[in-house]
């Protein structure tokens, strides 16, 4: 099992022939992610990475079958690009953009939730499934199949988890960036409940960094759960000066339930592991695991 993407996945890139979307297409089809076409309005009837190339992601929903999307498109045009997947059926939305306007961001927010969607990010890695589907920004040597999920606000952070857990000799399920803008698709609890319901994930880690309410809401969740699985959880940015955005945009402190302190405190008292610096997290979920 996984969640959001696998071998079946029936993946298009909107964007497809510009340079962000060329380059990471061509990894993505490198790792064996099935890829299968792309759009760029204009450039339909061509052909691009020897994927069909389609003017509107309809197009590529009835020609190619398309059922998940990654986004590529520039901030000014992201919003609409995730509408626009949304409006033609498809399921899976991966919006990679950083710097999307937030009046956008609420638009397509409000406009997919009638819609049977789920969007990942915007200014996220994306998602991966060892072995199976990348789609996403990582380094896909990174990853190796296992029973491991990560829920991470952070890319960076989640190739590290990842590379710590494949050290201690263990694996991933599925890898979900969930991206750190102040508004995002799929939430940390989401993400986490998606992971908790799937068969193969035994132990998730949790990533996440100062700024907002995420990692409280999907802490008090597992412990209503009844902590069916283990988490083992981590927040970036305990040092940051209070009232500063630090590179994320949602990752600004508003007030003391905000904190990495006090996120921690809130994660501890859910029955989640935590750990203090990322370089314990793979020792911490082998020690959980007892393996």
């Amino acid at each position: 099992m996984s969640v959001l993407v696998n071998k079946d996945s029936k993946i298009i890139v909107q964007g497809f022939t510009g340079s962000e979307g060329t380059f990471h297409a061509s990894q993505m089809i490198e790792y064996g992610t099935n890829v299968v076409g792309g759009v760029t309005p204009g450039k339909g009837g061509s052909t691009h990475l020897d994927r069909p190339v389609f003017n509107t992601v309809k197009d590529a929903v009835e020609l190619a079958g398309a059922d998940t999307t990654i986004i590529f498109v520039p901030p000014a045009f992201a919003a609409d690009a995730i509408m626009e997947a949304a409006d033609a059926g498809i399921k899976v939305i991966i919006a990679i953009t950083e710097g999307i306007p937030v009046a956008d961001m609420i638009k397509a927010y409000a406009y997919i939730q009638n819609k049977d969607c789920r969007l990942v990010g915007p200014n996220c890695p994306g998602v991966i499934t060892p072995g199976e589907a990348k789609v996403g920004i990582m380094p896909g040597f990174v990853f190796k199949k296992g029973t491991v999920g990560i829920v991470s606000k952070s890319g960076t952070l989640t190739y590290e988890a990842a590379d710590q857990v494949v050290k201690q000799g263990l694996g991933i399920t599925t890898a979900i960036g969930i991206g750190g803008d102040p508004i995002i698709g799929t939430t940390t609890k989401e993400a986490v409940e998606l992971l908790m319901n799937d068969p193969e994930t035994e132990i998730i880690i949790m990533i996440g960094e100062i700024g907002g309410q995420l990692e409280a809401d999907a802490a008090k969740w597992v412990k209503e759960d009844g902590n069916r699985k283990p988490v083992v959880g981590f927040i970036a940015g305990e040092t940051a000066p209070k009232g500063r955005t630090m590179g994320h945009a949602g990752a600004i402190v508003g007030g003391e339930d905000d904190t990495a302190e006090a996120k921690k405190r809130i994660m501890r008292e859910c029955g989640i592991h935590v750990v203090d610096s990322p370089a314990e997290i793979g020792l911490k979920v082998k020690e959980v695991l007892g393996s």
